[in-house]
């Protein structure tokens, strides 16, 4: 029997980008100018139309201040992750 693990929660994912983004006070183009990013992307990221890659996160929480496992310690919301296997 095969056990798919559950899904991500890709909202929880963008809306803490939105919190954060909002808690700095910081408009999209503000953003895109501290993290490198076009302010397209950050709209479509929040909007859910794009997840964005991995390059694309750390490049946020860099310029956000927060651990890259903070954004995606989100992915979670709703499920347990999963536990730190035996070596």
């Amino acid at each position: 029997m095969t056990i798919f693990p559950p899904e991500p929660n890709l909202e929880a994912l963008r809306l803490k980008l939105a919190r954060l983004r909002g808690d700095h006070g910081w408009s999209y183009d503000e953003l895109a100018g501290r993290s490198g990013l076009s302010r397209r992307t950050l709209v479509e990221i929040e909007q859910g139309r794009t997840i964005g890659t991995l390059a694309t996160w750390h490049a946020l929480a860099h310029a956000l201040g927060v651990p890259l496992d903070e954004l995606f310690g989100t992915l979670c919301a709703g499920h347990d992750p999963p536990l730190p296997q035996d070596g």
